[in-house]
């Protein structure tokens, strides 16, 4: 089912960003894609502080990466970000999450997407075991220029899923663990969103969109979960209905694709490659293990302290299971975080909140 989709959402994702790239040609202007840089009061840069890209090889590939920090004694996080390809720098840039007050945030670019884009990557060379060796690598890397033992590692949506891999095999490698908008059974998240949305529809009175949901029933069969998918339904729903990337986006075209042409952070080349790296990640069979991925049964505990951020208007990873996982995992030391005004990216819509949060965090560290 899933490879079938891909091949269709492929088709369809490449005919887009093809029309949509040639239009942000002519209309956004090029960039060195340098990294913006902190200053005092006085507009000196920060002394102490990072803001860099950078990149690291491994098996052949350069892995990109954007590292910020006003302060670079501060305890190391490697965010792992959510897509997959699309940058997680990128919601950062757009919405600033101020990680970069308490932490060196390293932003990591995953293999074959955004900085770390090659054509010559074989998408079905992907896998999971892949990305798990990737962000060793870069742990391993972080540890030792910034002169820490262990480091923090935090998993958004997609990105949860390769954290909780990682810190199973190398659970040595990290003090703790904070998940934001943890995937915790992607399947049955489909399916609570599927019907929240069909219900806010049918009340709200707007028969098209009801129509729109009744003529795909996701749990009728396989042909007609992939008709969903397939289309533009859920996407749409989810940002018209404010469930979706965050409260206030939406669209995913004026909400993400035209700043990522707009950033500055990015050259023109790396910016065509992230959307190049997103369409090529629907065939990564990483992507089809997170969407069969159920916490509950393969991650019933993990060895390292666990902090879940969730928005509680989430409905691309619910809220409901995130917080049943939270319930459900055995862990040295676990706090739940609900940030009452988000949609799937708290510390992007919530920063002070977050800000507190990761505060308490430290302190109990």
């Amino acid at each position: 089912m899933q490879r079938k989709r891909a091949r269709i959402m492929i088709v369809v994702i490449s005919a887009l960003i093809a029309v949509l790239l040639l239009v942000g040609l002519i209309i956004f202007p090029p960039s060195k894609g340098d990294i913006p840089q902190f200053y005092n009061e006085h507009g000196e840069i920060i002394e102490g502080s990072i803001a860099e890209k950078c990149f690291l090889e491994v098996d052949g590939v350069d892995l990109g990466m954007i590292v910020i920090a006003k302060d670079t004694s501060n305890p190391v996080l490697l965010v792992c970000g959510g897509g997959p390809g699309i940058p997680e720098y990128l919601l950062e840039s757009m919405y600033p999450s101020r990680l970069a007050d308490k932490f060196v945030g390293c932003y990591l670019e995953y293999r074959g997407t955004g900085l770390s884009y090659s054509s010559d990557i074989n998408p079905e060379d992907m896998t999971t075991e892949r990305y798990i060796a990737d962000v060793a690598a870069v742990t391993e890397y972080l540890s030792g220029r910034f002169s820490q033992e262990k480091i923090y590692i935090m998993g958004h949506s997609f990105g949860s899923y390769v954290a909780i891999k990682a810190i199973q095999q190398y659970p040595d490698y990290y003090h703790a663990y904070i998940a934001m908008a943890q995937n915790c059974n992607q399947i049955e998240s489909e399916y609570l969103a599927y019907d929240y949305m069909k219900a806010q529809y049918e009340q709200s009175g707007n028969t098209k969109m009801t129509k729109k949901f009744e003529g795909c029933p996701i749990r009728e069969s396989d042909e007609m979960y992939e008709k969903y998918f397939s289309s533009s339904l859920r996407d749409t729903a989810m940002h018209e209905l404010g469930v979706g990337t965050t409260r206030d986006m939406h669209s995913v075209i004026t909400g993400i694709f035209f700043p990522s042409l707009r950033c500055k952070a990015y050259t023109w080349q790396e910016r065509i490659n992230i959307w190049r790296g997103k369409g090529a990640s629907t065939q990564f069979p990483v992507v089809d293990d997170s969407t069969h991925f159920n916490a509950f049964i393969e991650a019933p505990s993990l060895p390292i302290p666990v902090y879940s951020f969730a928005g509680e208007y989430d409905y691309t990873c619910c809220y409901s299971l995130q917080r049943e996982y939270y319930e459900h995992v055995n862990a040295p030391i676990k706090r739940f975080y609900t940030f009452d005004n988000s949609a799937h990216s708290p510390i992007f819509e919530e920063p002070e909140n977050a800000l507190q949060f990761i505060e308490e965090i430290l302190e109990t560290e």
